[in-house]
């Protein structure tokens, strides 16, 4: 029997995290009408074979529940992940071509993003943008690019001194022109692997943030607003109603890493023949 490389099992991963997602974020969408189904008949029922995540205090299905906040959360992270990975191509490439004083502004730029604690600028972010839903995606999208951003500006500082580039300027090629015809295509794998490991942290500190209040409104289904609501229910013993939510959301920010890590991996040529 045919043994597995390494290449194949971390494809055959990434497969498997991409279709759970895809199938959770579709699952989500279809079931979201019956997850704001009240029935106070049911209320605070235990897990059991019908409600496999138990119902909450207005008698609401957890699983439908969790499913609707899961797939809400990961179009808020795609959303976000791919606004900060543009943002930080845009910014990591303006660096490298624009010249040392765009440089120096860009550099000194992503210094004080990151000097200043992250879940302190996210919260004042998200509350200046009115939270809710707009102040979410503008909080983590202003704050989740500057890693990416640095990444990006050391490989396009690299391709600025190639041949090929140099060449192009001497040809009378504008900056704009070299940035998008030259850099930006070597630049892509960096980018798609930064992208995809940006989602589960921009997953997180949706819910973090919602969690703490600054985020998302009670009336959207998001897996923070049910972590949050939960927490005056653990002391009755209502054990379900935070335990099934924040096992699943561990589990879906676990999948997206896998999918980081093993497009990392396809796209090492160190690891080619492994």
């Amino acid at each position: 029997m045919k043994r597995w490389n390494q290449r194949q099992i971390m494809l055959a991963a990434a497969a498997f995290a991409m279709v759970f997602l895809l199938g959770i974020t579709l699952v989500g969408v279809l079931v979201k009408e019956q997850a704001l189904v009240t029935d106070f008949s049911r209320k605070n029922l235990a897990p059991c074979r019908r409600y496999p995540f138990g119902t909450d205090w207005m008698g609401r299905d957890m699983f439908l529940r969790t499913l609707t906040g899961l797939s809400f959360s990961i179009r808020i992270g795609l959303l976000t992940a791919s606004v900060s990975a543009a943002t930080a191509l845009v910014m990591g490439v303006a660096s490298a071509v624009c010249g040392r004083y765009v440089d120096g502004l860009i550099s000194g730029l992503i210094d004080l993003v990151m000097g200043v604690p992250h879940m302190l600028l996210l919260v004042l972010i998200s509350f200046a943008a009115g939270k809710g839903f707009r102040g979410v995606v503008i909080g983590i999208s202003l704050t989740h690019w500057t890693s990416l951003a640095r990444v990006l500006r050391a490989e396009a500082l690299q391709l600025k001194e190639s041949q090929y580039v140099k060449i192009a300027g001497k040809l009378g090629k504008s900056p704009f022109d070299i940035a998008v015809k030259h850099m930006s295509p070597h630049l892509l794998p960096q980018l798609m692997v930064g992208a995809v490991l940006l989602f589960p942290h921009a997953i997180l500190h949706e819910a973090s943030i919602t969690f703490l209040g600054f985020g998302l409104s009670p009336e959207q289904p998001a897996i923070g607003v049910i972590l949050s609501e939960s927490m005056q229910y653990l002391a009755m013993g209502k054990w379900w109603l935070a335990v099934f939510p924040g096992v699943l959301l561990v589990m879906v920010v676990r999948l997206f890493y896998t999918i980081g890590e093993a497009m990392s991996g396809l796209t090492d040529p160190g690891q080619a023949h492994r």
